[in-house]
């Protein structure tokens, strides 16, 4: 099973990168688990600057409305509470599973700022191994170098085309967040997926982005973060945080 590795200096060139090479040499396979075929890789592509501009992909299946509510639920934990929600609660949330875990990462940083130690692990087996949907997400590693917190991540399977690069954002917010308490600058990032993979159903969607990737300049595939994107994300903050409230009471939750 070859492993594919592409780079960038801001994350959507990288992520563009990945979907072409998906696109192009991903073989079809069989997913049973799922009644339906996948064209899959496996691959790593390196963000050389995780907040670089232009930050913002066109090329994901969401908004800023989605992508505001995943930086929340990656970052704040909005919806943690649904892993007690009744008949509908949650397995697990990325969150619920590395929130603990921050405060040793920000303390062994602050003690040994080159520490190969700074690691939180995400995969639980007790239930992972047991659950219908475990995580994708194996592991989130960090590191301090140059003055910089690095972050690499791994994932078992990744959604190409409707997940990763919602992950990829999402992860960078709380790269960004650690990098603030340390009082250091956010450096690379880099993702990991041993299955990266498009659905059948996204077969077309897939091609129509690698298509659009070599044939469009840049500017047409994505949007500037800062003083664009940021702000009409954070005009979603009060719709996002209603929505919680209502699940809360949905769900007889405080």
């Amino acid at each position: 099973m070859r492993h594919y590795f592409t780079e960038g200096s801001t994350l959507p060139e990288a992520y563009h990168k990945a979907l072409v090479i998906l696109n192009n040499e991903g073989k079809i396979y069989p997913c049973p688990d799922y009644n339906t075929t996948m064209k899959e890789v496996s691959l790593t592509f390196y963000v050389e600057d995780a907040c670089a501009e232009p930050m913002i992909s066109k090329l994901f299946c969401g908004g800023h409305h989605e992508l505001q509510q995943y930086e929340m639920e990656i970052c704040d934990g909005i919806l943690d509470f649904m892993t007690a929600a009744g008949d509908n609660y949650w397995e697990y949330t990325y969150h619920q599973r590395f929130a603990h875990q921050l405060p040793f990462i920000i303390d062994e940083l602050s003690r040994n700022p080159f520490s190969r130690r700074a690691t939180m692990n995400i995969r639980d087996f007790e239930v992972d191994s047991k659950n219908d949907h475990p995580a994708c997400l194996q592991s989130i590693g960090l590191y301090v170098r140059d003055s910089a917190l690095h972050m690499k991540i791994t994932m078992r399977s990744n959604d190409a085309v409707q997940a990763t690069y919602m992950n990829a954002f999402g992860f960078i917010a709380l790269q960004k967040k650690i990098a603030a308490e340390l009082g250091v600058d956010v450096g690379s990032y880099t993702h990991t997926s041993y299955s990266f993979h498009a659905y059948e159903r996204n077969f077309e969607t897939l091609a129509v982005y690698a298509e659009d990737i070599v044939s469009k300049d840049v500017a047409d595939l994505t949007f500037e973060y800062v003083g664009f994107y940021d702000d009409i994300m954070k005009e979603e903050i009060p719709s996002i945080l209603k929505m919680v409230e209502d699940q809360k009471a949905k769900h007889n939750l405080k």
